[in-house]
């Protein structure tokens, strides 16, 4: 840390779309709490709800936060005792924090806790040199993965993997998924692992092709009909008008996730066309540690990669902007 006890980063400025939405400021270095643990960022990936979070779709919970969640960086603080020690590789991803004490706590779905706080929304993410995070809840991150590779996996990664494990996929079952972006192009790796037969739904004709060179069997227009009844279906997309579309496409018994934190207004549902013989649909909401934990051992495991384009840490704000304007493919990372 400088001797001036500053840092750079980037703040949400509230005024939304284009580049205004975040700027550069110099910031004091933030000191820990209780519990928790410095981190100096060594990457940070680019997510849709960052998007969200300064475009006003979600308003901010405090003024001129620090956005960024999927936070990859080595211990340098640490106050108290605890799980890491000064030099860990840590990650720091959107759940920050919950009560531990309300019946969603207790029974293992701390991801609905009334009382969960978020990093880049409620307090100060990775846009930046450092960044502070209750050691309860940062993840040990694998030597193995590359700070690129392993920064988009601590939000993208795990909501994928939670919708992929509310979708009650069978054994070699038809997978549908629509959008194909930072979230979709992990899942449809860690489906095509587990023998799925995956057919992608996405309006950008390069994710497209990176679908098919992934494996997936069919690589469509979005709102097109998949080849084949599918027995489960995730919308990653923010586009609600693409649930019916979804829900049309599933084979009796099939299950629709919809797995993004946002989403534009939904069309109203036909019950014969789109939810009767038993249709499922339901969400995904934030994630529990233990998701994360199992899906960094697992994609270690498994050798999933993220198609990743890299941009300096100077350049958050143009990121962004090729982020919304659809020019990025799989997944933005900040890196240095």
């Amino acid at each position: 840390m400088n001797a001036a006890r500053t840092m750079q980063a980037w703040v949400a400025t509230g005024h939304g779309g284009g580049r205004g939405r975040i700027r550069a400021v110099e910031r004091p270095i933030p000191r820990t709490r209780s519990g928790e643990v410095l981190v100096r960022v060594e990457a940070c990936g680019v997510c849709r709800t960052d998007l969200h979070v300064t475009d006003g779709d979600l308003p901010t919970h405090r003024k001129q936060v620090v956005p960024g969640h999927e936070v990859v960086g080595r211990v340098v603080e640490t106050n108290g005792p605890g799980r890491f020690d000064v030099g860990d590789r840590v990650g720091v991803a959107w759940l920050r924090g919950t009560c531990g004490e309300c019946r969603w706590c207790r029974e293992g779905a701390e991801n609905l806790c009334d009382g969960a706080v978020f990093t880049g929304w409620d307090e100060d993410g990775g846009y930046a040199e450092l960044v502070t995070a209750p050691a309860a809840f940062a993840y040990s991150v694998p030597e193995s993965l590359p700070v690129e590779q392993a920064a988009p996996l601590l939000c993208a990664g795990i909501i994928g993997y939670r919708a992929l494990s509310r979708t009650r996929l069978p054994p070699g079952g038809r997978l549908g998924i629509y959008g194909f972006g930072a979230s979709a192009h992990l899942t449809a790796q860690i489906a095509l692992a587990r023998g799925a037969e995956v057919h992608v739904l996405t309006r950008g004709e390069r994710a497209r092709d990176l679908a098919r060179e992934l494996g997936a069997a069919s690589a469509g227009e979005a709102y097109a009909a998949p080849p084949v009844a599918l027995d489960a279906a995730i919308v990653f997309a923010p586009a609600g008008e693409l649930v019916p579309v979804a829900l049309e496409a599933l084979e009796r018994g099939g299950t629709l996730v919809t797995a993004g934190i946002h989403m534009s207004e939904i069309p109203p549902l036909d019950y014969g066309r789109h939810l009767f013989l038993e249709k499922h649909l339901t969400s995904v909401t934030a994630n529990t540690r233990a998701d994360g934990a199992r899906l960094l051992t697992l994609a270690d495991r498994l050798g999933i990669r993220a198609h990743v384009t890299c941009y300096p840490f100077a350049e958050a704000d143009r990121a962004l902007d090729d982020l919304s304007d659809g020019r990025v493919t799989g997944v933005a990372v900040l890196k240095d």
